[in-house]
């Protein structure tokens, strides 16, 4: 008699077991957030002029304030072809986090907010053809200008959320990777 309770209780638990492993118990793939602690934009005119802005955080998102800087000005009126480079330098190796990113587009956008300084434009895409913002184009204001630049990596963005894909911040959701301001001069 107990030999058969016996069974009875393994088949009832395999058979529940099996139940339970159906696709819809299986989890999404967590894809987490990168560490950041060096951001570097690279920003290339029309007349050759090169403009870097840099800032490393030496412990990440620690409490230590970032050390932000920028090499120069920018030419009212004119356009640059601009790159930005993600790195993770308190990892041994470095990790360059650009790479990560260039390898999941569909999981990160880079959003470029300011008022007035000038417009800036994707060059990059993903494979559903939305923007990423590694690789893009500044039209600097044709007027003299001082302002901040805030650059933000969002993790995770609602790319198809309204007015997303231009470049507004607004209805991207996800969750922030890295985000820095810079202080800009158009001369």
């Amino acid at each position: 008699m107990k030999h058969k309770f016996g069974k009875l209780v393994l088949a009832s638990a395999l058979l529940f077991s099996l139940q339970a492993c159906n696709n819809d118990d299986v989890p999404d793939v967590v894809i987490e957030n990168e560490i950041i602690s060096r951001v570097t934009l690279t920003l290339t005119g029309t007349e050759g002029d090169i403009v870097t802005l840099n800032s490393v955080d030496p412990d990440g998102d620690g409490p230590l304030a970032p050390t932000v800087t920028v090499s120069g000005d920018f030419n009212a009126g004119e356009t640059y072809n601009g790159t930005i480079e993600f790195w993770n330098d308190i990892a041994d190796p470095h990790e360059d986090n650009t790479e990560e990113i260039r390898e999941e587009k569909e999981h990160h956008q880079i959003f470029f907010q300011q008022s007035g300084l000038g417009t800036f434009s994707y060059s990059d895409v993903d494979a559903n053809n939305l923007p990423v913002g590694l690789s893009y184009k500044f039209v600097a204001s044709t007027t003299p200008k001082v302002g901040n630049l805030t650059v933000t990596l969002i993790h995770k963005p609602n790319k198809t959320g309204e007015n997303v894909s231009t470049g507004d911040i607004t209805n991207a959701g996800g969750s922030t990777d890295a985000q820095v301001t810079f202080p800009v001069v158009i001369k």
